[in-house]
């Protein structure tokens, strides 16, 4: 994860003519779009039940694209590997682009490990795949006890996050996991993960929304009401301040920790031009991170949506379909306009927008996503075995 670029000249001599606060900055503020949790849908982590049923009911009956997607996921090595071994560190230790990386790439390949054999399993019911990922989540809550250095936070909501999605699958489908090792994962998940992203962070707009994500989460996962509902407010605040809409005026909504618009201007990398609605604030940066931060606004809203609150019908919703959209245009082909990031883009996004897309396209019925629907149903590229860990949680969320 890289850190925000030396500021532009252009940007500098804004920020020494503009250096005095505004008295009518728009800081966002809790919209009181989701109802405060205090009971709870299990499994209710990004897939339901009835989801669950659906997506084996279409594997059984060998229904396309399903059954290949299945396929896919058990050819790869961490599912089909029955030897796989995790390796679990006490203290991870993860700096700027994991550097130093002690436990951080292991950490999230053993995590994204235990979540596809959790996939495999409520699929298969084949008890090899549960105990795999039984067995990669007791090793890591027997070890880890904290994350240090300057990535510790992200870091924490990106594991805390898969962590919780594979503890829920396993927890509620009869897989064996013992009520002790549930309890020690528990612990790991309160101690070691969310005292690192309940607080949120001012950094770049995707350091929050995953980090809320994992918060939620994990909430779900602890019943823990206090952090789901705080960190459903710091997001609610946050997408507004990261996603542009022409609503909001001639600037976007001002974060928590910017006072002045040259500030604003320098957080959204330089970028003093807003003249679409979808803009985010790392657009600028490359659509990577852009892509990071819109896969947890749809990942928290399809979290929501299932404990019965649904953002994509709220302003949440309207901000994410516009980003999604404007983004997939210049990936599509169309030219990006000398006005958006002097004319250039980093256009490296990964497989991010399955879950936003089907959200509007399947279940809503939408049919304003071209953009979008090109480029989500056309190859990625992407050579990692994560592409199939999504596109199994894509076809799943096909069914409400």
């Amino acid at each position: 994860m890289r850190l925000i670029s030396i500021l532009s000249i252009t940007s500098s001599f804004l920020i020494r003519s503009a250096a005095t606060a505004r008295s009518d900055l728009k800081h966002p503020t809790p919209t009181g779009l989701f109802e405060r949790r205090s009971t709870w849908v299990h499994p209710g982590v990004m897939i339901s039940q009835d989801q669950i049923d659906y997506f084996k009911s279409e594997v059984a009956a060998s229904s396309s694209p399903w059954l290949a997607a299945y396929d896919q996921l058990l050819d790869q090595t961490a599912v089909a590997n029955a030897t796989y071994t995790p390796s679990p560190v006490p203290t991870v230790v993860c700096g700027s682009y994991s550097i130093p990386d002690v436990g951080c790439s292991a950490e999230r390949e053993d995590s994204l490990a235990a979540y596809a054999n959790a996939l495999a399993w409520i699929v298969s019911e084949e008890q090899s795949y549960a105990d795999r990922a039984i067995d990669i989540m007791n090793s890591w809550s027997s070890t880890v006890l904290t994350h240090n250095d300057s990535n510790a936070p992200i870091q924490s909501g990106w594991v805390g996050s898969i962590w919780a999605r594979t503890g829920e699958l396993i927890r509620y489908s009869d897989a064996g996991w013992r009520t002790s090792e549930i309890d020690d994962f528990e612990v790991m998940l309160r101690t070691a993960y969310m005292p690192l992203v309940i607080g949120g962070s001012t950094y770049n707009g995707n350091w929050e929304l995953v980090m809320t994500e994992a918060a939620m989460f994990m909430g779900v996962f602890l019943e823990n009401s206090t952090a789901y509902n705080t960190a459903m407010e710091l997001f609610e605040a946050r997408v507004p301040a990261y996603i542009y809409l022409t609503s909001d005026g001639s600037l976007p909504v001002y974060p928590r920790g910017i006072s002045t618009e040259a500030a604003l201007i320098s957080y959204w990398e330089g970028q003093s031009s807003f003249e679409a609605s979808g803009m985010a604030q790392e657009t600028c940066r490359d659509l990577e991170h852009t892509g990071y931060g819109l896969a947890s606004i749809a990942h928290v809203s399809e979290m929501s949506r299932i404990q019965g609150t649904d953002l994509y019908q709220t302003s949440i919703g309207t901000r994410l379909q516009a980003a999604l959209e404007f983004h997939t245009q210049f990936l599509e082909g169309i030219d990006v306009p000398s006005w958006l990031c002097s004319g250039t883009l980093d256009l490296t996004l990964l497989s991010t927008t399955e879950i936003g897309f089907n959200a509007f396209a399947t279940r809503m019925d939408y049919n304003n996503l071209t953009y979008t629907e090109e480029w989500t149903v056309s190859p990625y590229g992407i050579a990692s075995w994560v592409k199939y860990v999504n596109k199994i949680c894509f076809l799943v969320s096909q069914h409400s």
